[in-house]
């Protein structure tokens, strides 16, 4: 059989696997570069070296390393979603989701850790890839359920995904700087600021 009827059966002919093979190498030497020498000071060039691809295959792919540090973002946002996913079919009670979903993101955030990064060198942007906004649509998802059913105050589904979201991200981000972060502590202190602020949060109107 030839590689064009099995490439049209569904697996991926030679030329998409190299494909995704050097999008995958660009991306796992970026993220050991930007980890080594801080996102600002790393350049595309040194991207490059540690791939062994060409200055012009790099370019195929990404034209500046602000788009692979965005590519990372939305591969880390892609490979989190199964986990909250896991989280969300499990946990019985908002509470419960919360401090779940929490743990499991910073446990990633942990997994995902270079030992001995200077994580205040990454930039504090605030992108909005692909994936992040399937992360957030499920977490909205997950929240407006509970409030449906009874099991949360009614407030503003939308908002309340935003702020869990940013409050853990800021928190991981926190603790990531941290000498010996203390994951546990972490995901305790992000979901009661979380559970603890809405009591006080406005009520929709019915």
């Amino acid at each position: 059989m030839s590689s064009t009827v099995v490439s049209l059966a569904g697996a991926p002919g030679k030329r998409e696997q190299n494909k995704l093979a050097n999008r995958a190498q660009i991306l796992e030497a970026a993220r050991a570069v930007f980890f080594e020498l801080g996102y600002e000071t790393a350049t595309v060039r040194d991207i490059i070296r540690r791939t062994g691809l060409s200055v012009g295959a790099f370019y195929n792919y990404y034209r500046s390393k602000e788009e692979v540090y965005e590519a990372l973002a939305d591969d880390g946002a892609r490979r989190f979603r199964p986990l909250l996913r896991a989280v969300t079919q499990e946990a019985l009670e908002f509470d419960a989701y919360i401090r779940a979903a929490v743990r499991a993101y910073f446990d990633f955030l942990i997994a995902e850790e270079n030992p001995g990064a200077d994580h205040s060198a990454f930039p504090s942007v605030r992108m909005e890839t692909p994936q992040m906004r399937a992360v957030f649509e499920e977490v909205k998802a997950a929240v407006t359920k509970v409030i449906e059913r009874g099991a949360a105050p009614k407030v503003d589904a939308d908002y309340l995904a935003g702020a869990a979201i940013a409050v853990a991200r800021e928190i991981g981000e926190r603790m990531l700087r941290r000498k010996d972060p203390d994951v546990a502590a972490a995901a305790d202190f992000a979901a009661a600021l979380i559970l603890g602020g809405l009591p006080a949060l406005p009520r929709l109107q019915t």
